[in-house]
């Protein structure tokens, strides 16, 4: 499609697309006229990557506010408008300041927002701050009371982490005392009950003395053994055991023990000497023995009383020596000295053992004091960093920890920013031309009639006979009332309509052909296309050439003939088929050369009467007395008039309006018109607004017609072969 088709398109439906373009002009001035300025103000607030407060002193390793996003790739500012977004600090700014609406209500969060603009400069930690309103005083409040609220939320954000913080530490300390505390009291049970005090000089101390003890104790058995040796030497040169000696030393030194020993012994002596004069029965040795009897009693009772020992008896002799007495010392004391060094071997094997287990026992000892001490520096360690953080936490949360400063107040620009009006203009105007044209368009694509004289060729694929140019201007003229629109040849014969249909007779009458037609059936494709104008005018124009031309309106239906020539219809075609009216008295003469039939009273069956061989004779007769004879017929699509007139007639003559006809009606007029295979003479197109035209010239210009558009007339053309066709 060419640019000049659209041109065309715009020009068909100038008036909507004016209309619109109008009405949203008009509506962008209206508004500007009534719109009232809005003014922003602006403020922005400077970010840090960490509170420098809290990087000077140096708590909490001076990350208390630390500035970090959660995503690597994530810019933490873009929180922070969602922050300042959010329902609590909008909601506070409208409560603070008491904003309300047009109507007196309080202002909506959404239609703050909606007023509320926040901007992250690129490249920068700047976010600025801006707020539009009618009011610039308000706007400027507004931004000011915004930032303040922020500030105060994040500072408060910030203490609240160091709150939590202090409250935890708080909540852990008195849990954290306890278990130093508890660990403090196990050690020292397992010291107490293990009697430690300090375990590790207590090893080395222990192994010491054990080393120590192994030496004594081999000496102690080295001189034990010796000792034993010894006493081995006196029991057997003394034939007596340590006991033995012991009680023979005992009793050689008791003085009661050795003078009944030594009476008895006296009169043992006497008891010989007696025994020696006299018998055993005898008074004296009697006597003798019951003394000695008595004796040994008496003896076995100082040994009993001076051994204390009741069992022991007397078996060896019990006076000794100076130096058995000396052997029995020697061996005494041995025996004692190896006792004592038995009773020290053993003492000190005691203590060794003792020793032994403890040694043993030091590693486990070790082993769990290490635990109980490690859980004692845990505890003390867990609760110093919670003394040393808690002091730390209620310090920081004294700060003013934050990351974000003001660095500009609410400043409100000095020119409002809307409404722009030459902004507003243009888009308005350019708006208004998109939506004509897209209603030009719109309106174009939802008409199916066919515009153009070339959409008709194209439609019809007919040869074009004639080209009748719309008029626009109707004038009146005197006498009859008819308007110039009707009857243009005779009315106004200089016009360019008037020309076109003079040369419309000539292409059709005035040809080197070898057959002129003379009976010529007009019709359409569909009604309101000014077939009956047509032929009105076109029987005209042959009249005023001097031939004798017959008009008869053939449209039983509709008529029309009579009102364009203001005749009367109350005998007419009908009337003549009937056979209720010669047709000599029903034609009515106009002029000398130009006569109309007009239609007569509608019939009940109008396709039956023109099917009827009178309405042959009628045209037979016609043609004979008149040099061209034109009928003009229903619609195409309306009726099935004109197949059965065509069939009668020398060729038919189809007309084509553009704006009426669409091309459903032309396809289907097409078609009818192939399958009757009807002699079609040509096109005209009527009522051809020349300014919608491609080509102007071509429709005004007396010669815009060549040879190739003239009909071929010893040939009738028919639709239905395309050779034919295009012969035509």
């Amino acid at each position: 499609m060419e640019f000049q088709h659209y041109w065309l398109i715009l020009k068909r439906h100038w008036l909507p697309a004016v209309l619109v373009f109008g009405s949203v002009s008009a509506l962008t001035v209206l508004t500007l006229a009534i719109q009232k300025p809005i003014y922003q103000a602006e403020g922005r607030l400077r970010f840090t990557k960490a509170d420098t407060t809290s990087s000077l002193t140096g708590l909490l390793d001076g990350k208390v506010g630390e500035f970090d996003p959660l995503l690597a790739d994530n810019n933490p500012i873009t929180t922070e408008i969602e922050v300042i977004r959010s329902v609590p600090t909008i909601q506070e700014t409208i409560d603070r300041l008491h904003l309300k609406d047009a109507d007196g209500h309080t202002l909506k969060r959404q239609d703050f927002l909606d007023h509320l603009k926040l901007t992250s400069t690129r490249g920068t930690d700047l976010l600025q701050v801006a707020y539009q309103d009618r009011n610039s005083e308000l706007t400027r409040k507004v931004v000011d009371t915004l930032m303040a609220i922020y500030l105060e939320k994040h500072l408060l954000d910030n203490r609240a982490d160091t709150m939590t913080a202090r409250k935890f530490i708080e909540q852990q300390l008195p849990e954290a005392e306890a278990s130093v505390r508890q660990a403090d009291i196990a050690l020292r049970r397992f010291k107490e009950a293990n009697h430690i005090a300090a375990l590790d000089e207590e090893a080395a101390a222990i192994v010491e003395a054990s080393e120590d003890l192994r030496h004594r104790i081999a000496e102690a058995q080295s001189e034990l053994a010796s000792t034993n040796a010894q006493s081995t030497g006196f029991s057997q040169e003394l034939r007596m055991n340590p006991q033995e000696a012991i009680a023979a030393v005992s009793l050689s030194q008791s003085p009661g023990v050795q003078q009944v020993l030594t009476a008895l012994q006296e009169v043992e002596s006497q008891l010989a000497t007696e025994r020696v004069r006299f018998q055993d029965n005898h008074p004296v040795i009697k006597a003798l023995n019951t003394r000695k009897a008595y004796l040994e009693d008496l003896l076995n009772q100082r040994i009993q009383q001076t051994l204390n020992r009741p069992d022991y008896s007397v078996t060896h002799n019990l006076q000794i020596g100076e130096l058995r007495a000396a052997l029995v010392g020697d061996f005494i004391r041995n025996e004692v000295k190896s006792r004592g060094l038995q009773s020290q071997v053993s003492s000190l094997t005691q203590i060794q053992s003792a020793y032994n287990q403890r040694i043993s026992a030091i590693p486990r000892l070790q082993q769990q004091q290490r635990e109980l001490e490690r859980k004692l520096e845990a505890a003390q360690s867990t609760y110093s960093v919670l003394l040393e953080r808690l002091h730390e936490v209620r310090i920081a949360e004294n700060q003013n920890v934050g990351n974000a400063r003001v660095i500009q107040a609410a400043t409100v620009l000095e020119d409002p920013i809307a409404p722009r009006k030459s902004v507003h203009l243009l888009t308005g105007f350019m708006l208004g031309i998109l939506l004509g044209a897209g209603t030009t368009f719109v309106l174009e694509a939802s008409d199916r009639s066919i515009r153009t004289v070339k959409e008709i060729k194209t439609a019809f694929r007919l040869p074009v006979l004639g080209i009748i140019p719309f008029q626009s201007k109707p004038q009146r003229w005197l006498g009859m009332g008819q308007s110039s629109s009707s009857l243009i040849v005779k009315n106004t014969p200089t016009s360019p309509v008037g020309e076109a249909y003079r040369k419309l007779q000539i292409v059709l009458t005035d040809c080197s052909s070898k057959k002129v037609p003379k009976t010529i059936v007009i019709t359409s494709s569909v009604p309101q296309e000014g077939k009956s104008f047509v032929s009105s005018n076109l029987a005209m124009a042959i009249a005023q050439l001097g031939r004798h031309v017959l008009l008869i309106d053939a449209d039983m239906r509709c008529p029309v003939q009579h009102k364009i020539w203001n005749l009367s219809n109350d005998l007419g075609l009908s009337h003549v088929l009937t056979e209720t009216a010669e047709l000599t008295t029903v034609i009515q003469a106009l002029s000398e050369n130009l006569h109309v039939l007009t239609a007569g009273k509608m019939p009940s069956n109008p396709a039956a009467l023109l099917e009827s061989q009178v309405m042959t004779e009628l045209i037979n007769h016609a043609s004979i007395h008149y040099d061209v004879v034109i009928l003009d017929t229903p619609a195409l699509n309306a009726a099935a008039d004109v197949l059965m007139l065509g069939k009668k007639a020398d060729g038919i003559v189809f007309v084509a309006r553009p704006g009426v006809v669409d091309g459903v009606s032309a396809t289907l007029a097409q078609e009818q018109l192939e399958r009757s295979e009807q002699p079609i003479l040509g096109l005209v197109v009527n009522g051809v607004q020349i300014e919608h035209e491609a080509y102007r010239s071509y429709y005004t210009s007396p010669d815009s017609f060549s040879d190739s558009d003239q009909p071929n007339y010893w040939k009738p053309t028919i639709a239905k072969n395309p050779e034919n066709r295009d012969a035509a």
